[in-house]
């Protein structure tokens, strides 16, 4: 007998137990994105690796070594999206959505893919609740996005959690602070690992990114773009920072943060929580106001952000906000083979109206069925024998006070719908 298959490493199953807090994460994300008037968009997972390619960066980690790139049929080179903004762009500019309605709000639940070494909450199978405001260069957009992120988070109980912005600049002033970086960097070049020395010709800024200690170490004293803003950024990151104040905003100004993605352009953020260790954001995200037009649209300015579901799942988790299953409102019994029939019939019946309802299609005993019931948290038990066909009567239980009453099965399902109505009311 062959050996069991396991999944693939890197990919996850996200079982009973805990899926119930997943569930809770995106119908929350879900109701307060609408509340902020995005709409949802759902993209495909498989791309043409060009698109990935000229708005990531060829220099980025991601393009050079965590795509999962390889060629159709059809001789095509396609990539499991690794991110979800470069998707929403393309269909953006593809179906025209622009010229009916320029400014645009959207949101993406769902997986992405890099080929990365797995560590706590982070997968090579991820997902991502994905946010973009597309048409408006207005720094309230920006301050929006941090808002929206704090009432989320809020809704899920976080408290402890610190916003950080900071501000790459433009077209305009990148190329002083490239000349900066550069000359400081000229000679400690050698001194840094052969993928920053490439990085130095191509996007200094992604050195800031990376993770070798001396690299860290070699940037110690380095020019930060703060220092390097032209009047029109410095004044967009001034605004950003009082719309944040007024609405009372608790923010850090981190020179030092920079983005993975080389379209990033002005503001970028990150959302910090100390519960995950070394790996502690849970969030990131930032202006791209050059990219729609990069990517062959026209020229708008948009801005987005990314939450990790799997490092926020783990931070619910860890502090003790997980959701369970919500209790079963009916359990039906058959007591005996003759039972069986009408049993199926009003289990049908009762999920029809729009009761959690189920029954122990193995059979068994009137007590192993019970059991059940107990197990799966039901606050109802209807229990159908030969006795109760032969006076058409049905006996329910409720489960945490033990009473009992019978009920007469042409009165049931009225009964079954007074119950609806009572869970709707709890709601």
């Amino acid at each position: 007998m062959e050996g069991r298959i396991q999944a693939v490493r890197g990919m996850k199953d996200i079982l009973p137990g805990e899926v119930e807090t997943w569930q809770a994460v995106e119908a929350l994300a879900r109701k307060i994105l609408e509340i902020y008037g995005f709409s949802e968009i759902r993209i495909p997972l498989l791309e043409r690796t060009e698109l990935f390619a000229r708005s990531i960066g060829e220099a980025t980690d991601i393009v050079e070594k965590e795509m999962y790139t390889f060629r159709d049929r059809s001789d095509i080179s396609v990539t499991l999206r690794p991110e979800a903004t470069a998707g929403i762009l393309r269909a953006y500019i593809q179906h025209g959505l622009y010229r009916t309605q320029p400014f645009q709000k959207f949101y993406c639940i769902g997986p992405m893919f890099r080929y990365e070494r797995p560590q706590k909450g982070r997968y090579r199978q991820f997902h991502q609740i994905d946010a973009e405001i597309l048409g408006s260069p207005d720094p309230r957009c920006d301050a929006e996005l941090l808002a929206m992120l704090r009432t989320l988070f809020e809704g899920m109980g976080l408290r402890e959690l610190d916003f950080q912005i900071n501000s790459l600049g433009c077209r305009s002033c990148r190329p002083s602070f490239k000349e900066a970086i550069l000359s400081f960097l000229r000679d400690r070049e050698t001194r840094l690992c052969e993928d920053c020395r490439r990085r130095l010709q191509i996007n200094p800024l992604r050195i800031f990114d990376c993770k070798v200690p001396q690299c860290q170490e070699n940037l110690r004293g380095a020019p930060q773009t703060l220092e390097h803003l032209c009047g029109p950024c410095r004044d967009h990151l001034e605004s950003l920072e009082r719309h944040l104040n007024s609405l009372e905003i608790p923010y850090t100004v981190n020179s030092l943060i920079v983005r993975g993605l080389d379209y990033y352009t002005r503001t970028i953020f990150e959302v910090i929580s100390s519960d995950l260790g070394a790996q502690n954001a849970v969030c990131g995200g930032g202006r791209y106001d050059n990219l729609i037009e990069e990517l062959g649209g026209p020229d708008m300015p948009a801005i987005g952000f990314a939450i990790g579901e799997e490092r926020l799942v783990s931070l619910l988790l860890e502090g003790g906000r997980q959701r369970s299953r919500p209790p079963l409102d009916l359990f039906v019994v058959a007591v005996d083979a003759r039972a069986e029939s009408e049993a199926f019939l009003w289990l049908d019946r009762a999920r029809r109206l729009g009761l959690r309802a189920e029954t122990d299609l193995r059979g068994g005993s009137l007590k192993s069925q019970l059991r059940r019931a107990h197990k799966l948290s039901a606050r109802r038990v209807l229990i159908l024998g030969e006795r109760e066909l032969h006076q058409r009567r049905a006996l329910l239980k409720a489960m945490d006070s033990g009473e009992q009453e019978e009920v007469p099965l042409d009165r049931l399902e009225a009964q079954m719908a007074e119950w609806v109505q009572g869970l709707r009311e709890e709601k």
